[in-house]
């Protein structure tokens, strides 16, 4: 029995990204023709036809489009069989692709990434930013191999492992009168014009959840894109808010009129933890990486 080989399946899920024969080759750096050829081979094997060739670009069958994602399946578990061998014989070398959420990555990844460079010379770490939903897709689809999310977080199918705790401090203009009162509990921040971060984004739902907030009461529509934003609308005056102590530790609010402080009693917001999909090759250097994520968390100022 004559089957595809691995080249021809990338090829056929190159078209079915790209809808087009001339896009497709040269994402996979070959020409229109050998591209073209490879498809009709598959075609020919699997008796079937699996693309509609048209004028302006291409289109899979119903048979294209199963035969695409079991394509798909095939090529990850080949990945993942070269990632694993690999692994065996020298863990963090080479590629690795790690993501990281828009609220931990400025204020985590430049010390974890240096000291992995000292410990792991022959890594070649591959970083990727964004909100954890998408992360945690990527997890999934196999196109990063772990994250640095910020738990408690909905990941069926994902496995974490916590990193360590994040605290949430106060923050508020100069001259606030939180900003002086002799205690300080969540409760009393439920009154205020509290900022949060944008829809999509981990923290506002920590921040919610920890101090049972419904969201502003004034200007709803105002959303933080991200945490120096946020600091920015609190030194100008639009309202009150939360930060993790890992940003503040970072030095978010430096050269900014706003005033920091402690609750009375620690509020732990959030827990920071390393994320993979389950059954991934990968999961042990995962966990080393978590575990240099450990050691820079436990250094912090």
């Amino acid at each position: 029995m004559h089957l595809p080989t691995l080249r021809q399946l990338q090829f056929l899920c190159a078209l079915a990204d790209e809808r087009s024969f001339s896009r497709a080759a040269d994402v996979c750096n070959v020409t229109q023709p050998t591209l073209s050829s490879a498809i009709k081979e598959i075609e020919t094997l699997l008796g079937v036809q699996l693309v509609e060739r048209e004028a302006r670009g291409a289109s899979l069958t119903t048979a294209g489009q199963e035969a695409v994602s079991r394509a798909r399946s095939i090529l990850s578990s080949a990945a993942d069989l070269v990632s694993a061998a690999h692994q065996a014989g020298a863990p963090l070398s080479g590629p690795f692709h790690l993501g990281a959420i828009p609220t931990l990555a400025p204020y985590l990844l430049p010390r974890t990434v240096s000291k992995l460079r000292e410990d792991h010379p022959d890594l070649k770490l591959y970083l990727r930013e964004d909100q954890t939903d998408r992360l945690l897709d990527g997890l999934r689809s196999r196109t990063i191999d772990a994250a640095l999310i910020a738990l408690p977080w909905d990941t069926r199918g994902i496995e974490t492992e916590i990193l360590g705790d994040d605290e949430f401090l106060f923050i508020c203009p100069k001259g606030h009168p939180l900003s002086s009162a002799k205690h300080l509990v969540p409760d009393d921040i439920s009154g205020e014009d509290v900022l949060l971060l944008e829809d999509g984004h981990c923290l506002r739902d920590h921040a919610v959840s920890v101090c049972s907030l419904n969201g502003p009461r004034n200007g709803s529509d105002i959303g933080a894109t991200s945490l120096a934003t946020l600091v920015q609308m609190v030194a100008g005056g639009l309202g009150v808010s939360l930060l993790p102590r890992i940003a503040a530790d970072a030095g978010v609010t430096a050269g900014t009129d706003v005033m920091l402080r402690d609750f009375d009693t620690p509020v732990i917001g959030r827990q920071i933890g390393i994320a993979w999909r389950s059954g991934s090759p990968r999961e042990a250097e995962a966990k080393l990486i978590g575990a240099c994520v450990r050691e820079t968390l436990s250094a912090r100022p």
